[in-house]
């Protein structure tokens, strides 16, 4: 008789009476007793995160979870006004938006201050830091690229998200070489790039993340967890007080028509 195949997995496993889940009784020892943010990361790092790990990373998932009127959460109200029948479609969609400017710098900057610290030995003090941070910064000007996580559209003076979650890391003692790095390279850029530029939420959070040492490929992938929560939070006041089809209307009936571009848009 040939042998059956098997598929290993330390997630969910199921017999007829009990299920299983990253070792633990699902029913027993998880419902109620873990919360979702803790499960998260669990799931993700197959190991149980700290009481101080957890507060962090369920900080971030706070700090990205909804941002206001951006494209994500429009293009899911939008989308929700024509197809009613797919709440899941809607979801689908504001997540789709999710890239390098709204949601992806997360993966971003957790991926480049991760690249900066493989690439070196770790400083020993703030001069050190700042050392480093400099040269990142004059680096990546020479090279016509941005910092990801320089900078931000409506908080020009300061992101409040970014302190807030520096503090939230020292208080419990998960403040680690990539937060080091991003806030040195808050401090530092002035003398490179001539003005200040806040560092905002995202970037943060992608250090934040990096440091709990969670998967760099899946970086995005948490910030989409988060804003998955704030997509269905726009879904129901969607419920409650229409607007998509105010915007869908407000485009429909204000558009322009103007001869066809022969160039197609380009410059060549």
């Amino acid at each position: 008789m040939p042998q059956m195949p098997e598929y290993p997995t330390a997630l969910g496993a199921s017999t007829p009476d009990k299920i299983t889940l990253l070792g633990v009784d699902l029913a027993e020892d998880v419902m109620g007793e873990v919360g979702f943010g803790e499960l998260a990361f669990w799931l993700a790092t197959q190991r149980r995160p700290s009481p101080g790990e957890t507060r962090v990373f369920e900080a971030v998932l706070a700090a990205l979870a909804d941002h206001g009127f951006t494209p994500t959460a429009i293009t899911a109200r939008l989308t929700y006004l024509s197809a009613p029948d797919s709440v899941q479609g809607a979801l689908a969609a504001g997540l789709l938006g999710g890239g390098s400017r709204f949601l992806g710098v997360t993966e971003d900057a957790g991926r480049f201050l991760h690249e900066v610290l493989r690439a070196t030995q770790l400083p020993l003090d703030a001069a050190g830091w700042d050392a480093l941070a400099l040269k990142t910064v004059r680096a990546q000007r020479e090279a016509g690229k941005f910092v990801p996580g320089l900078g931000h559209h409506v908080h020009k003076q300061g992101d409040p998200r970014t302190p807030r979650l520096f503090q939230i890391a020292r208080e419990e003692d998960c403040f680690g070489p990539h937060l080091e790095l991003f806030a040195a390279i808050g401090r530092v850029h002035p003398q490179v790039l001539g003005k200040t530029l806040p560092l905002n939420g995202a970037g943060v959070c992608g250090a934040a993340l990096a440091d709990l040492g969670l998967p760099m490929e899946l970086l995005r992938g948490f910030a989409l967890l988060a804003r998955t929560a704030g997509l269905i939070g726009q879904l129901a006041e969607e419920l409650r007080h229409p607007l998509a089809n105010q915007i869908f209307l407000s485009v429909d009936q204000n558009n322009v028509s103007v001869p066809p571009d022969p160039a197609g848009g380009t410059d060549g």
